[in-house]
């Protein structure tokens, strides 16, 4: 998502007025808004990455409670896709992640 929108600007940022050209068209093109979900997968892979610019950017998409939701959904959604992989169960999966002794 995020590369999309940023070979959007670069595009639009790279246009030249040409000779010729007449002036940009009138009308306004909206652009989606990201999703819960989109805005939970780049903030978690910001995270994941140190990088603060995309954690912050991420963070503006959605309100903090749906950020938060779209978090633990991820997070839920990837420690059963690795208890299944491990063929563990989620909780083992989940302490083991978390450095903690598997009870």
């Amino acid at each position: 998502m995020f590369d999309k929108l940023m070979s959007g600007i670069r595009r639009f940022a790279g246009q030249k007025a040409g000779a010729g050209e007449g002036p940009p068209p009138a009308r306004v093109v909206r652009q989606r808004q990201p999703n819960l979900f989109e805005a939970a997968a780049a903030y978690v892979s910001a995270c994941a990455e140190d990088d603060q610019q995309g954690i912050e950017e991420a963070s503006g998409w959605v309100s903090p409670e749906a950020l938060s939701f779209g978090v633990n959904e991820l997070a839920c959604r990837a420690v059963i896709a690795l208890a299944r992989e491990r063929d563990e169960s989620p909780r083992a999966v989940a302490r083991s992640l978390l450095g903690l002794p598997v009870a």
